[in-house]
């Protein structure tokens, strides 16, 4: 019997591993990513982080997304992520978790000002959390990253300390960053910013385009972005 109540053990735990894996939702596409957009608090600090990680990391042919920094020397904020509230699903061998992102931390300044300067009262929240894997080619170490989450942190009113929320956390697959560098990092070219508009489906007209055009300079695709997440999920 005693046997038999350790296996129920171990059954329940497995489960509720498994079921909190699973609460993660995965975002394929810009569509996706439109229908959470009114869910994500820190939803500008958010896209504005994306954006600029879709940019950095290097996606090749097989979808095998490679880090172009290292995390474990605390570049652009970074730091190992233990997973100690079990947000995410348990670490097979050789893997690690770093969470990216934080704006007051070793490396930050590394970040740019549209990812550090933000008018949000709320800041320093959102975070990218990657699962990387080691791998030797030759004389050289090469970190390929297989898992991509974007959260944020409760707010400080709810008194969690520095734990990440899980209602506002959600798997970036390959697709979505792929999609997400079309919106280029350095290019207010109005054509561009029209052929986006019409595959996304935004309603922006033309004035509107101008008006981000003019507001965000050469980081206008980015405002498009924006544009086409956020407003159009408050409208």
């Amino acid at each position: 019997m005693k046997m038999f109540g350790r296996m129920m053990s171990c059954c329940v735990a497995l489960l509720l591993t498994f079921s909190s894996v699973s609460a993660v939702r995965k975002l394929n596409s810009i569509t996706h990513l439109r229908s959470v957009g009114s869910d994500i608090s820190a939803q500008e600090d958010c896209l504005r982080f994306l954006h600029w990680f879709a940019n950095t990391v290097d996606i090749n042919t097989n979808d095998d997304i490679r880090l172009t920094f290292g995390p474990n020397l605390r570049d652009y904020g970074s730091h190992q992520y233990r997973n100690d509230e079990q947000l995410l699903e348990p670490l097979p061998r050789g893997y690690q978790y770093y969470s990216l992102g934080n704006i007051h931390g070793e490396g930050s300044l590394q970040l740019p000002p549209q990812v550090i300067h933000s008018e949000q009262d709320d800041r320093n929240r959102a975070r990218i959390i990657i699962r990387v894997r080691e791998q030797n080619v030759g004389r050289r170490t090469s970190r390929i990253i297989d898992r991509v989450y974007i959260t944020q942190h409760y707010e400080a009113a709810e008194r969690r300390g520095s734990a990440y929320d899980p209602e506002h956390t959600y798997g970036i697959t390959t697709s979505l960053l792929r999609a997400i560098r079309r919106f280029s990092m350095d290019r207010d070219d109005i054509n561009l910013l029209m052929s986006l508009r019409n595959r996304y489906r935004s309603d922006a007209d033309d004035s509107q385009l101008s008006e981000i055009r003019n507001e965000w300079g050469d980081l206008a695709c980015l405002g498009l972005l924006v544009f086409i997440v956020i407003q159009h999920t408050s409208a």
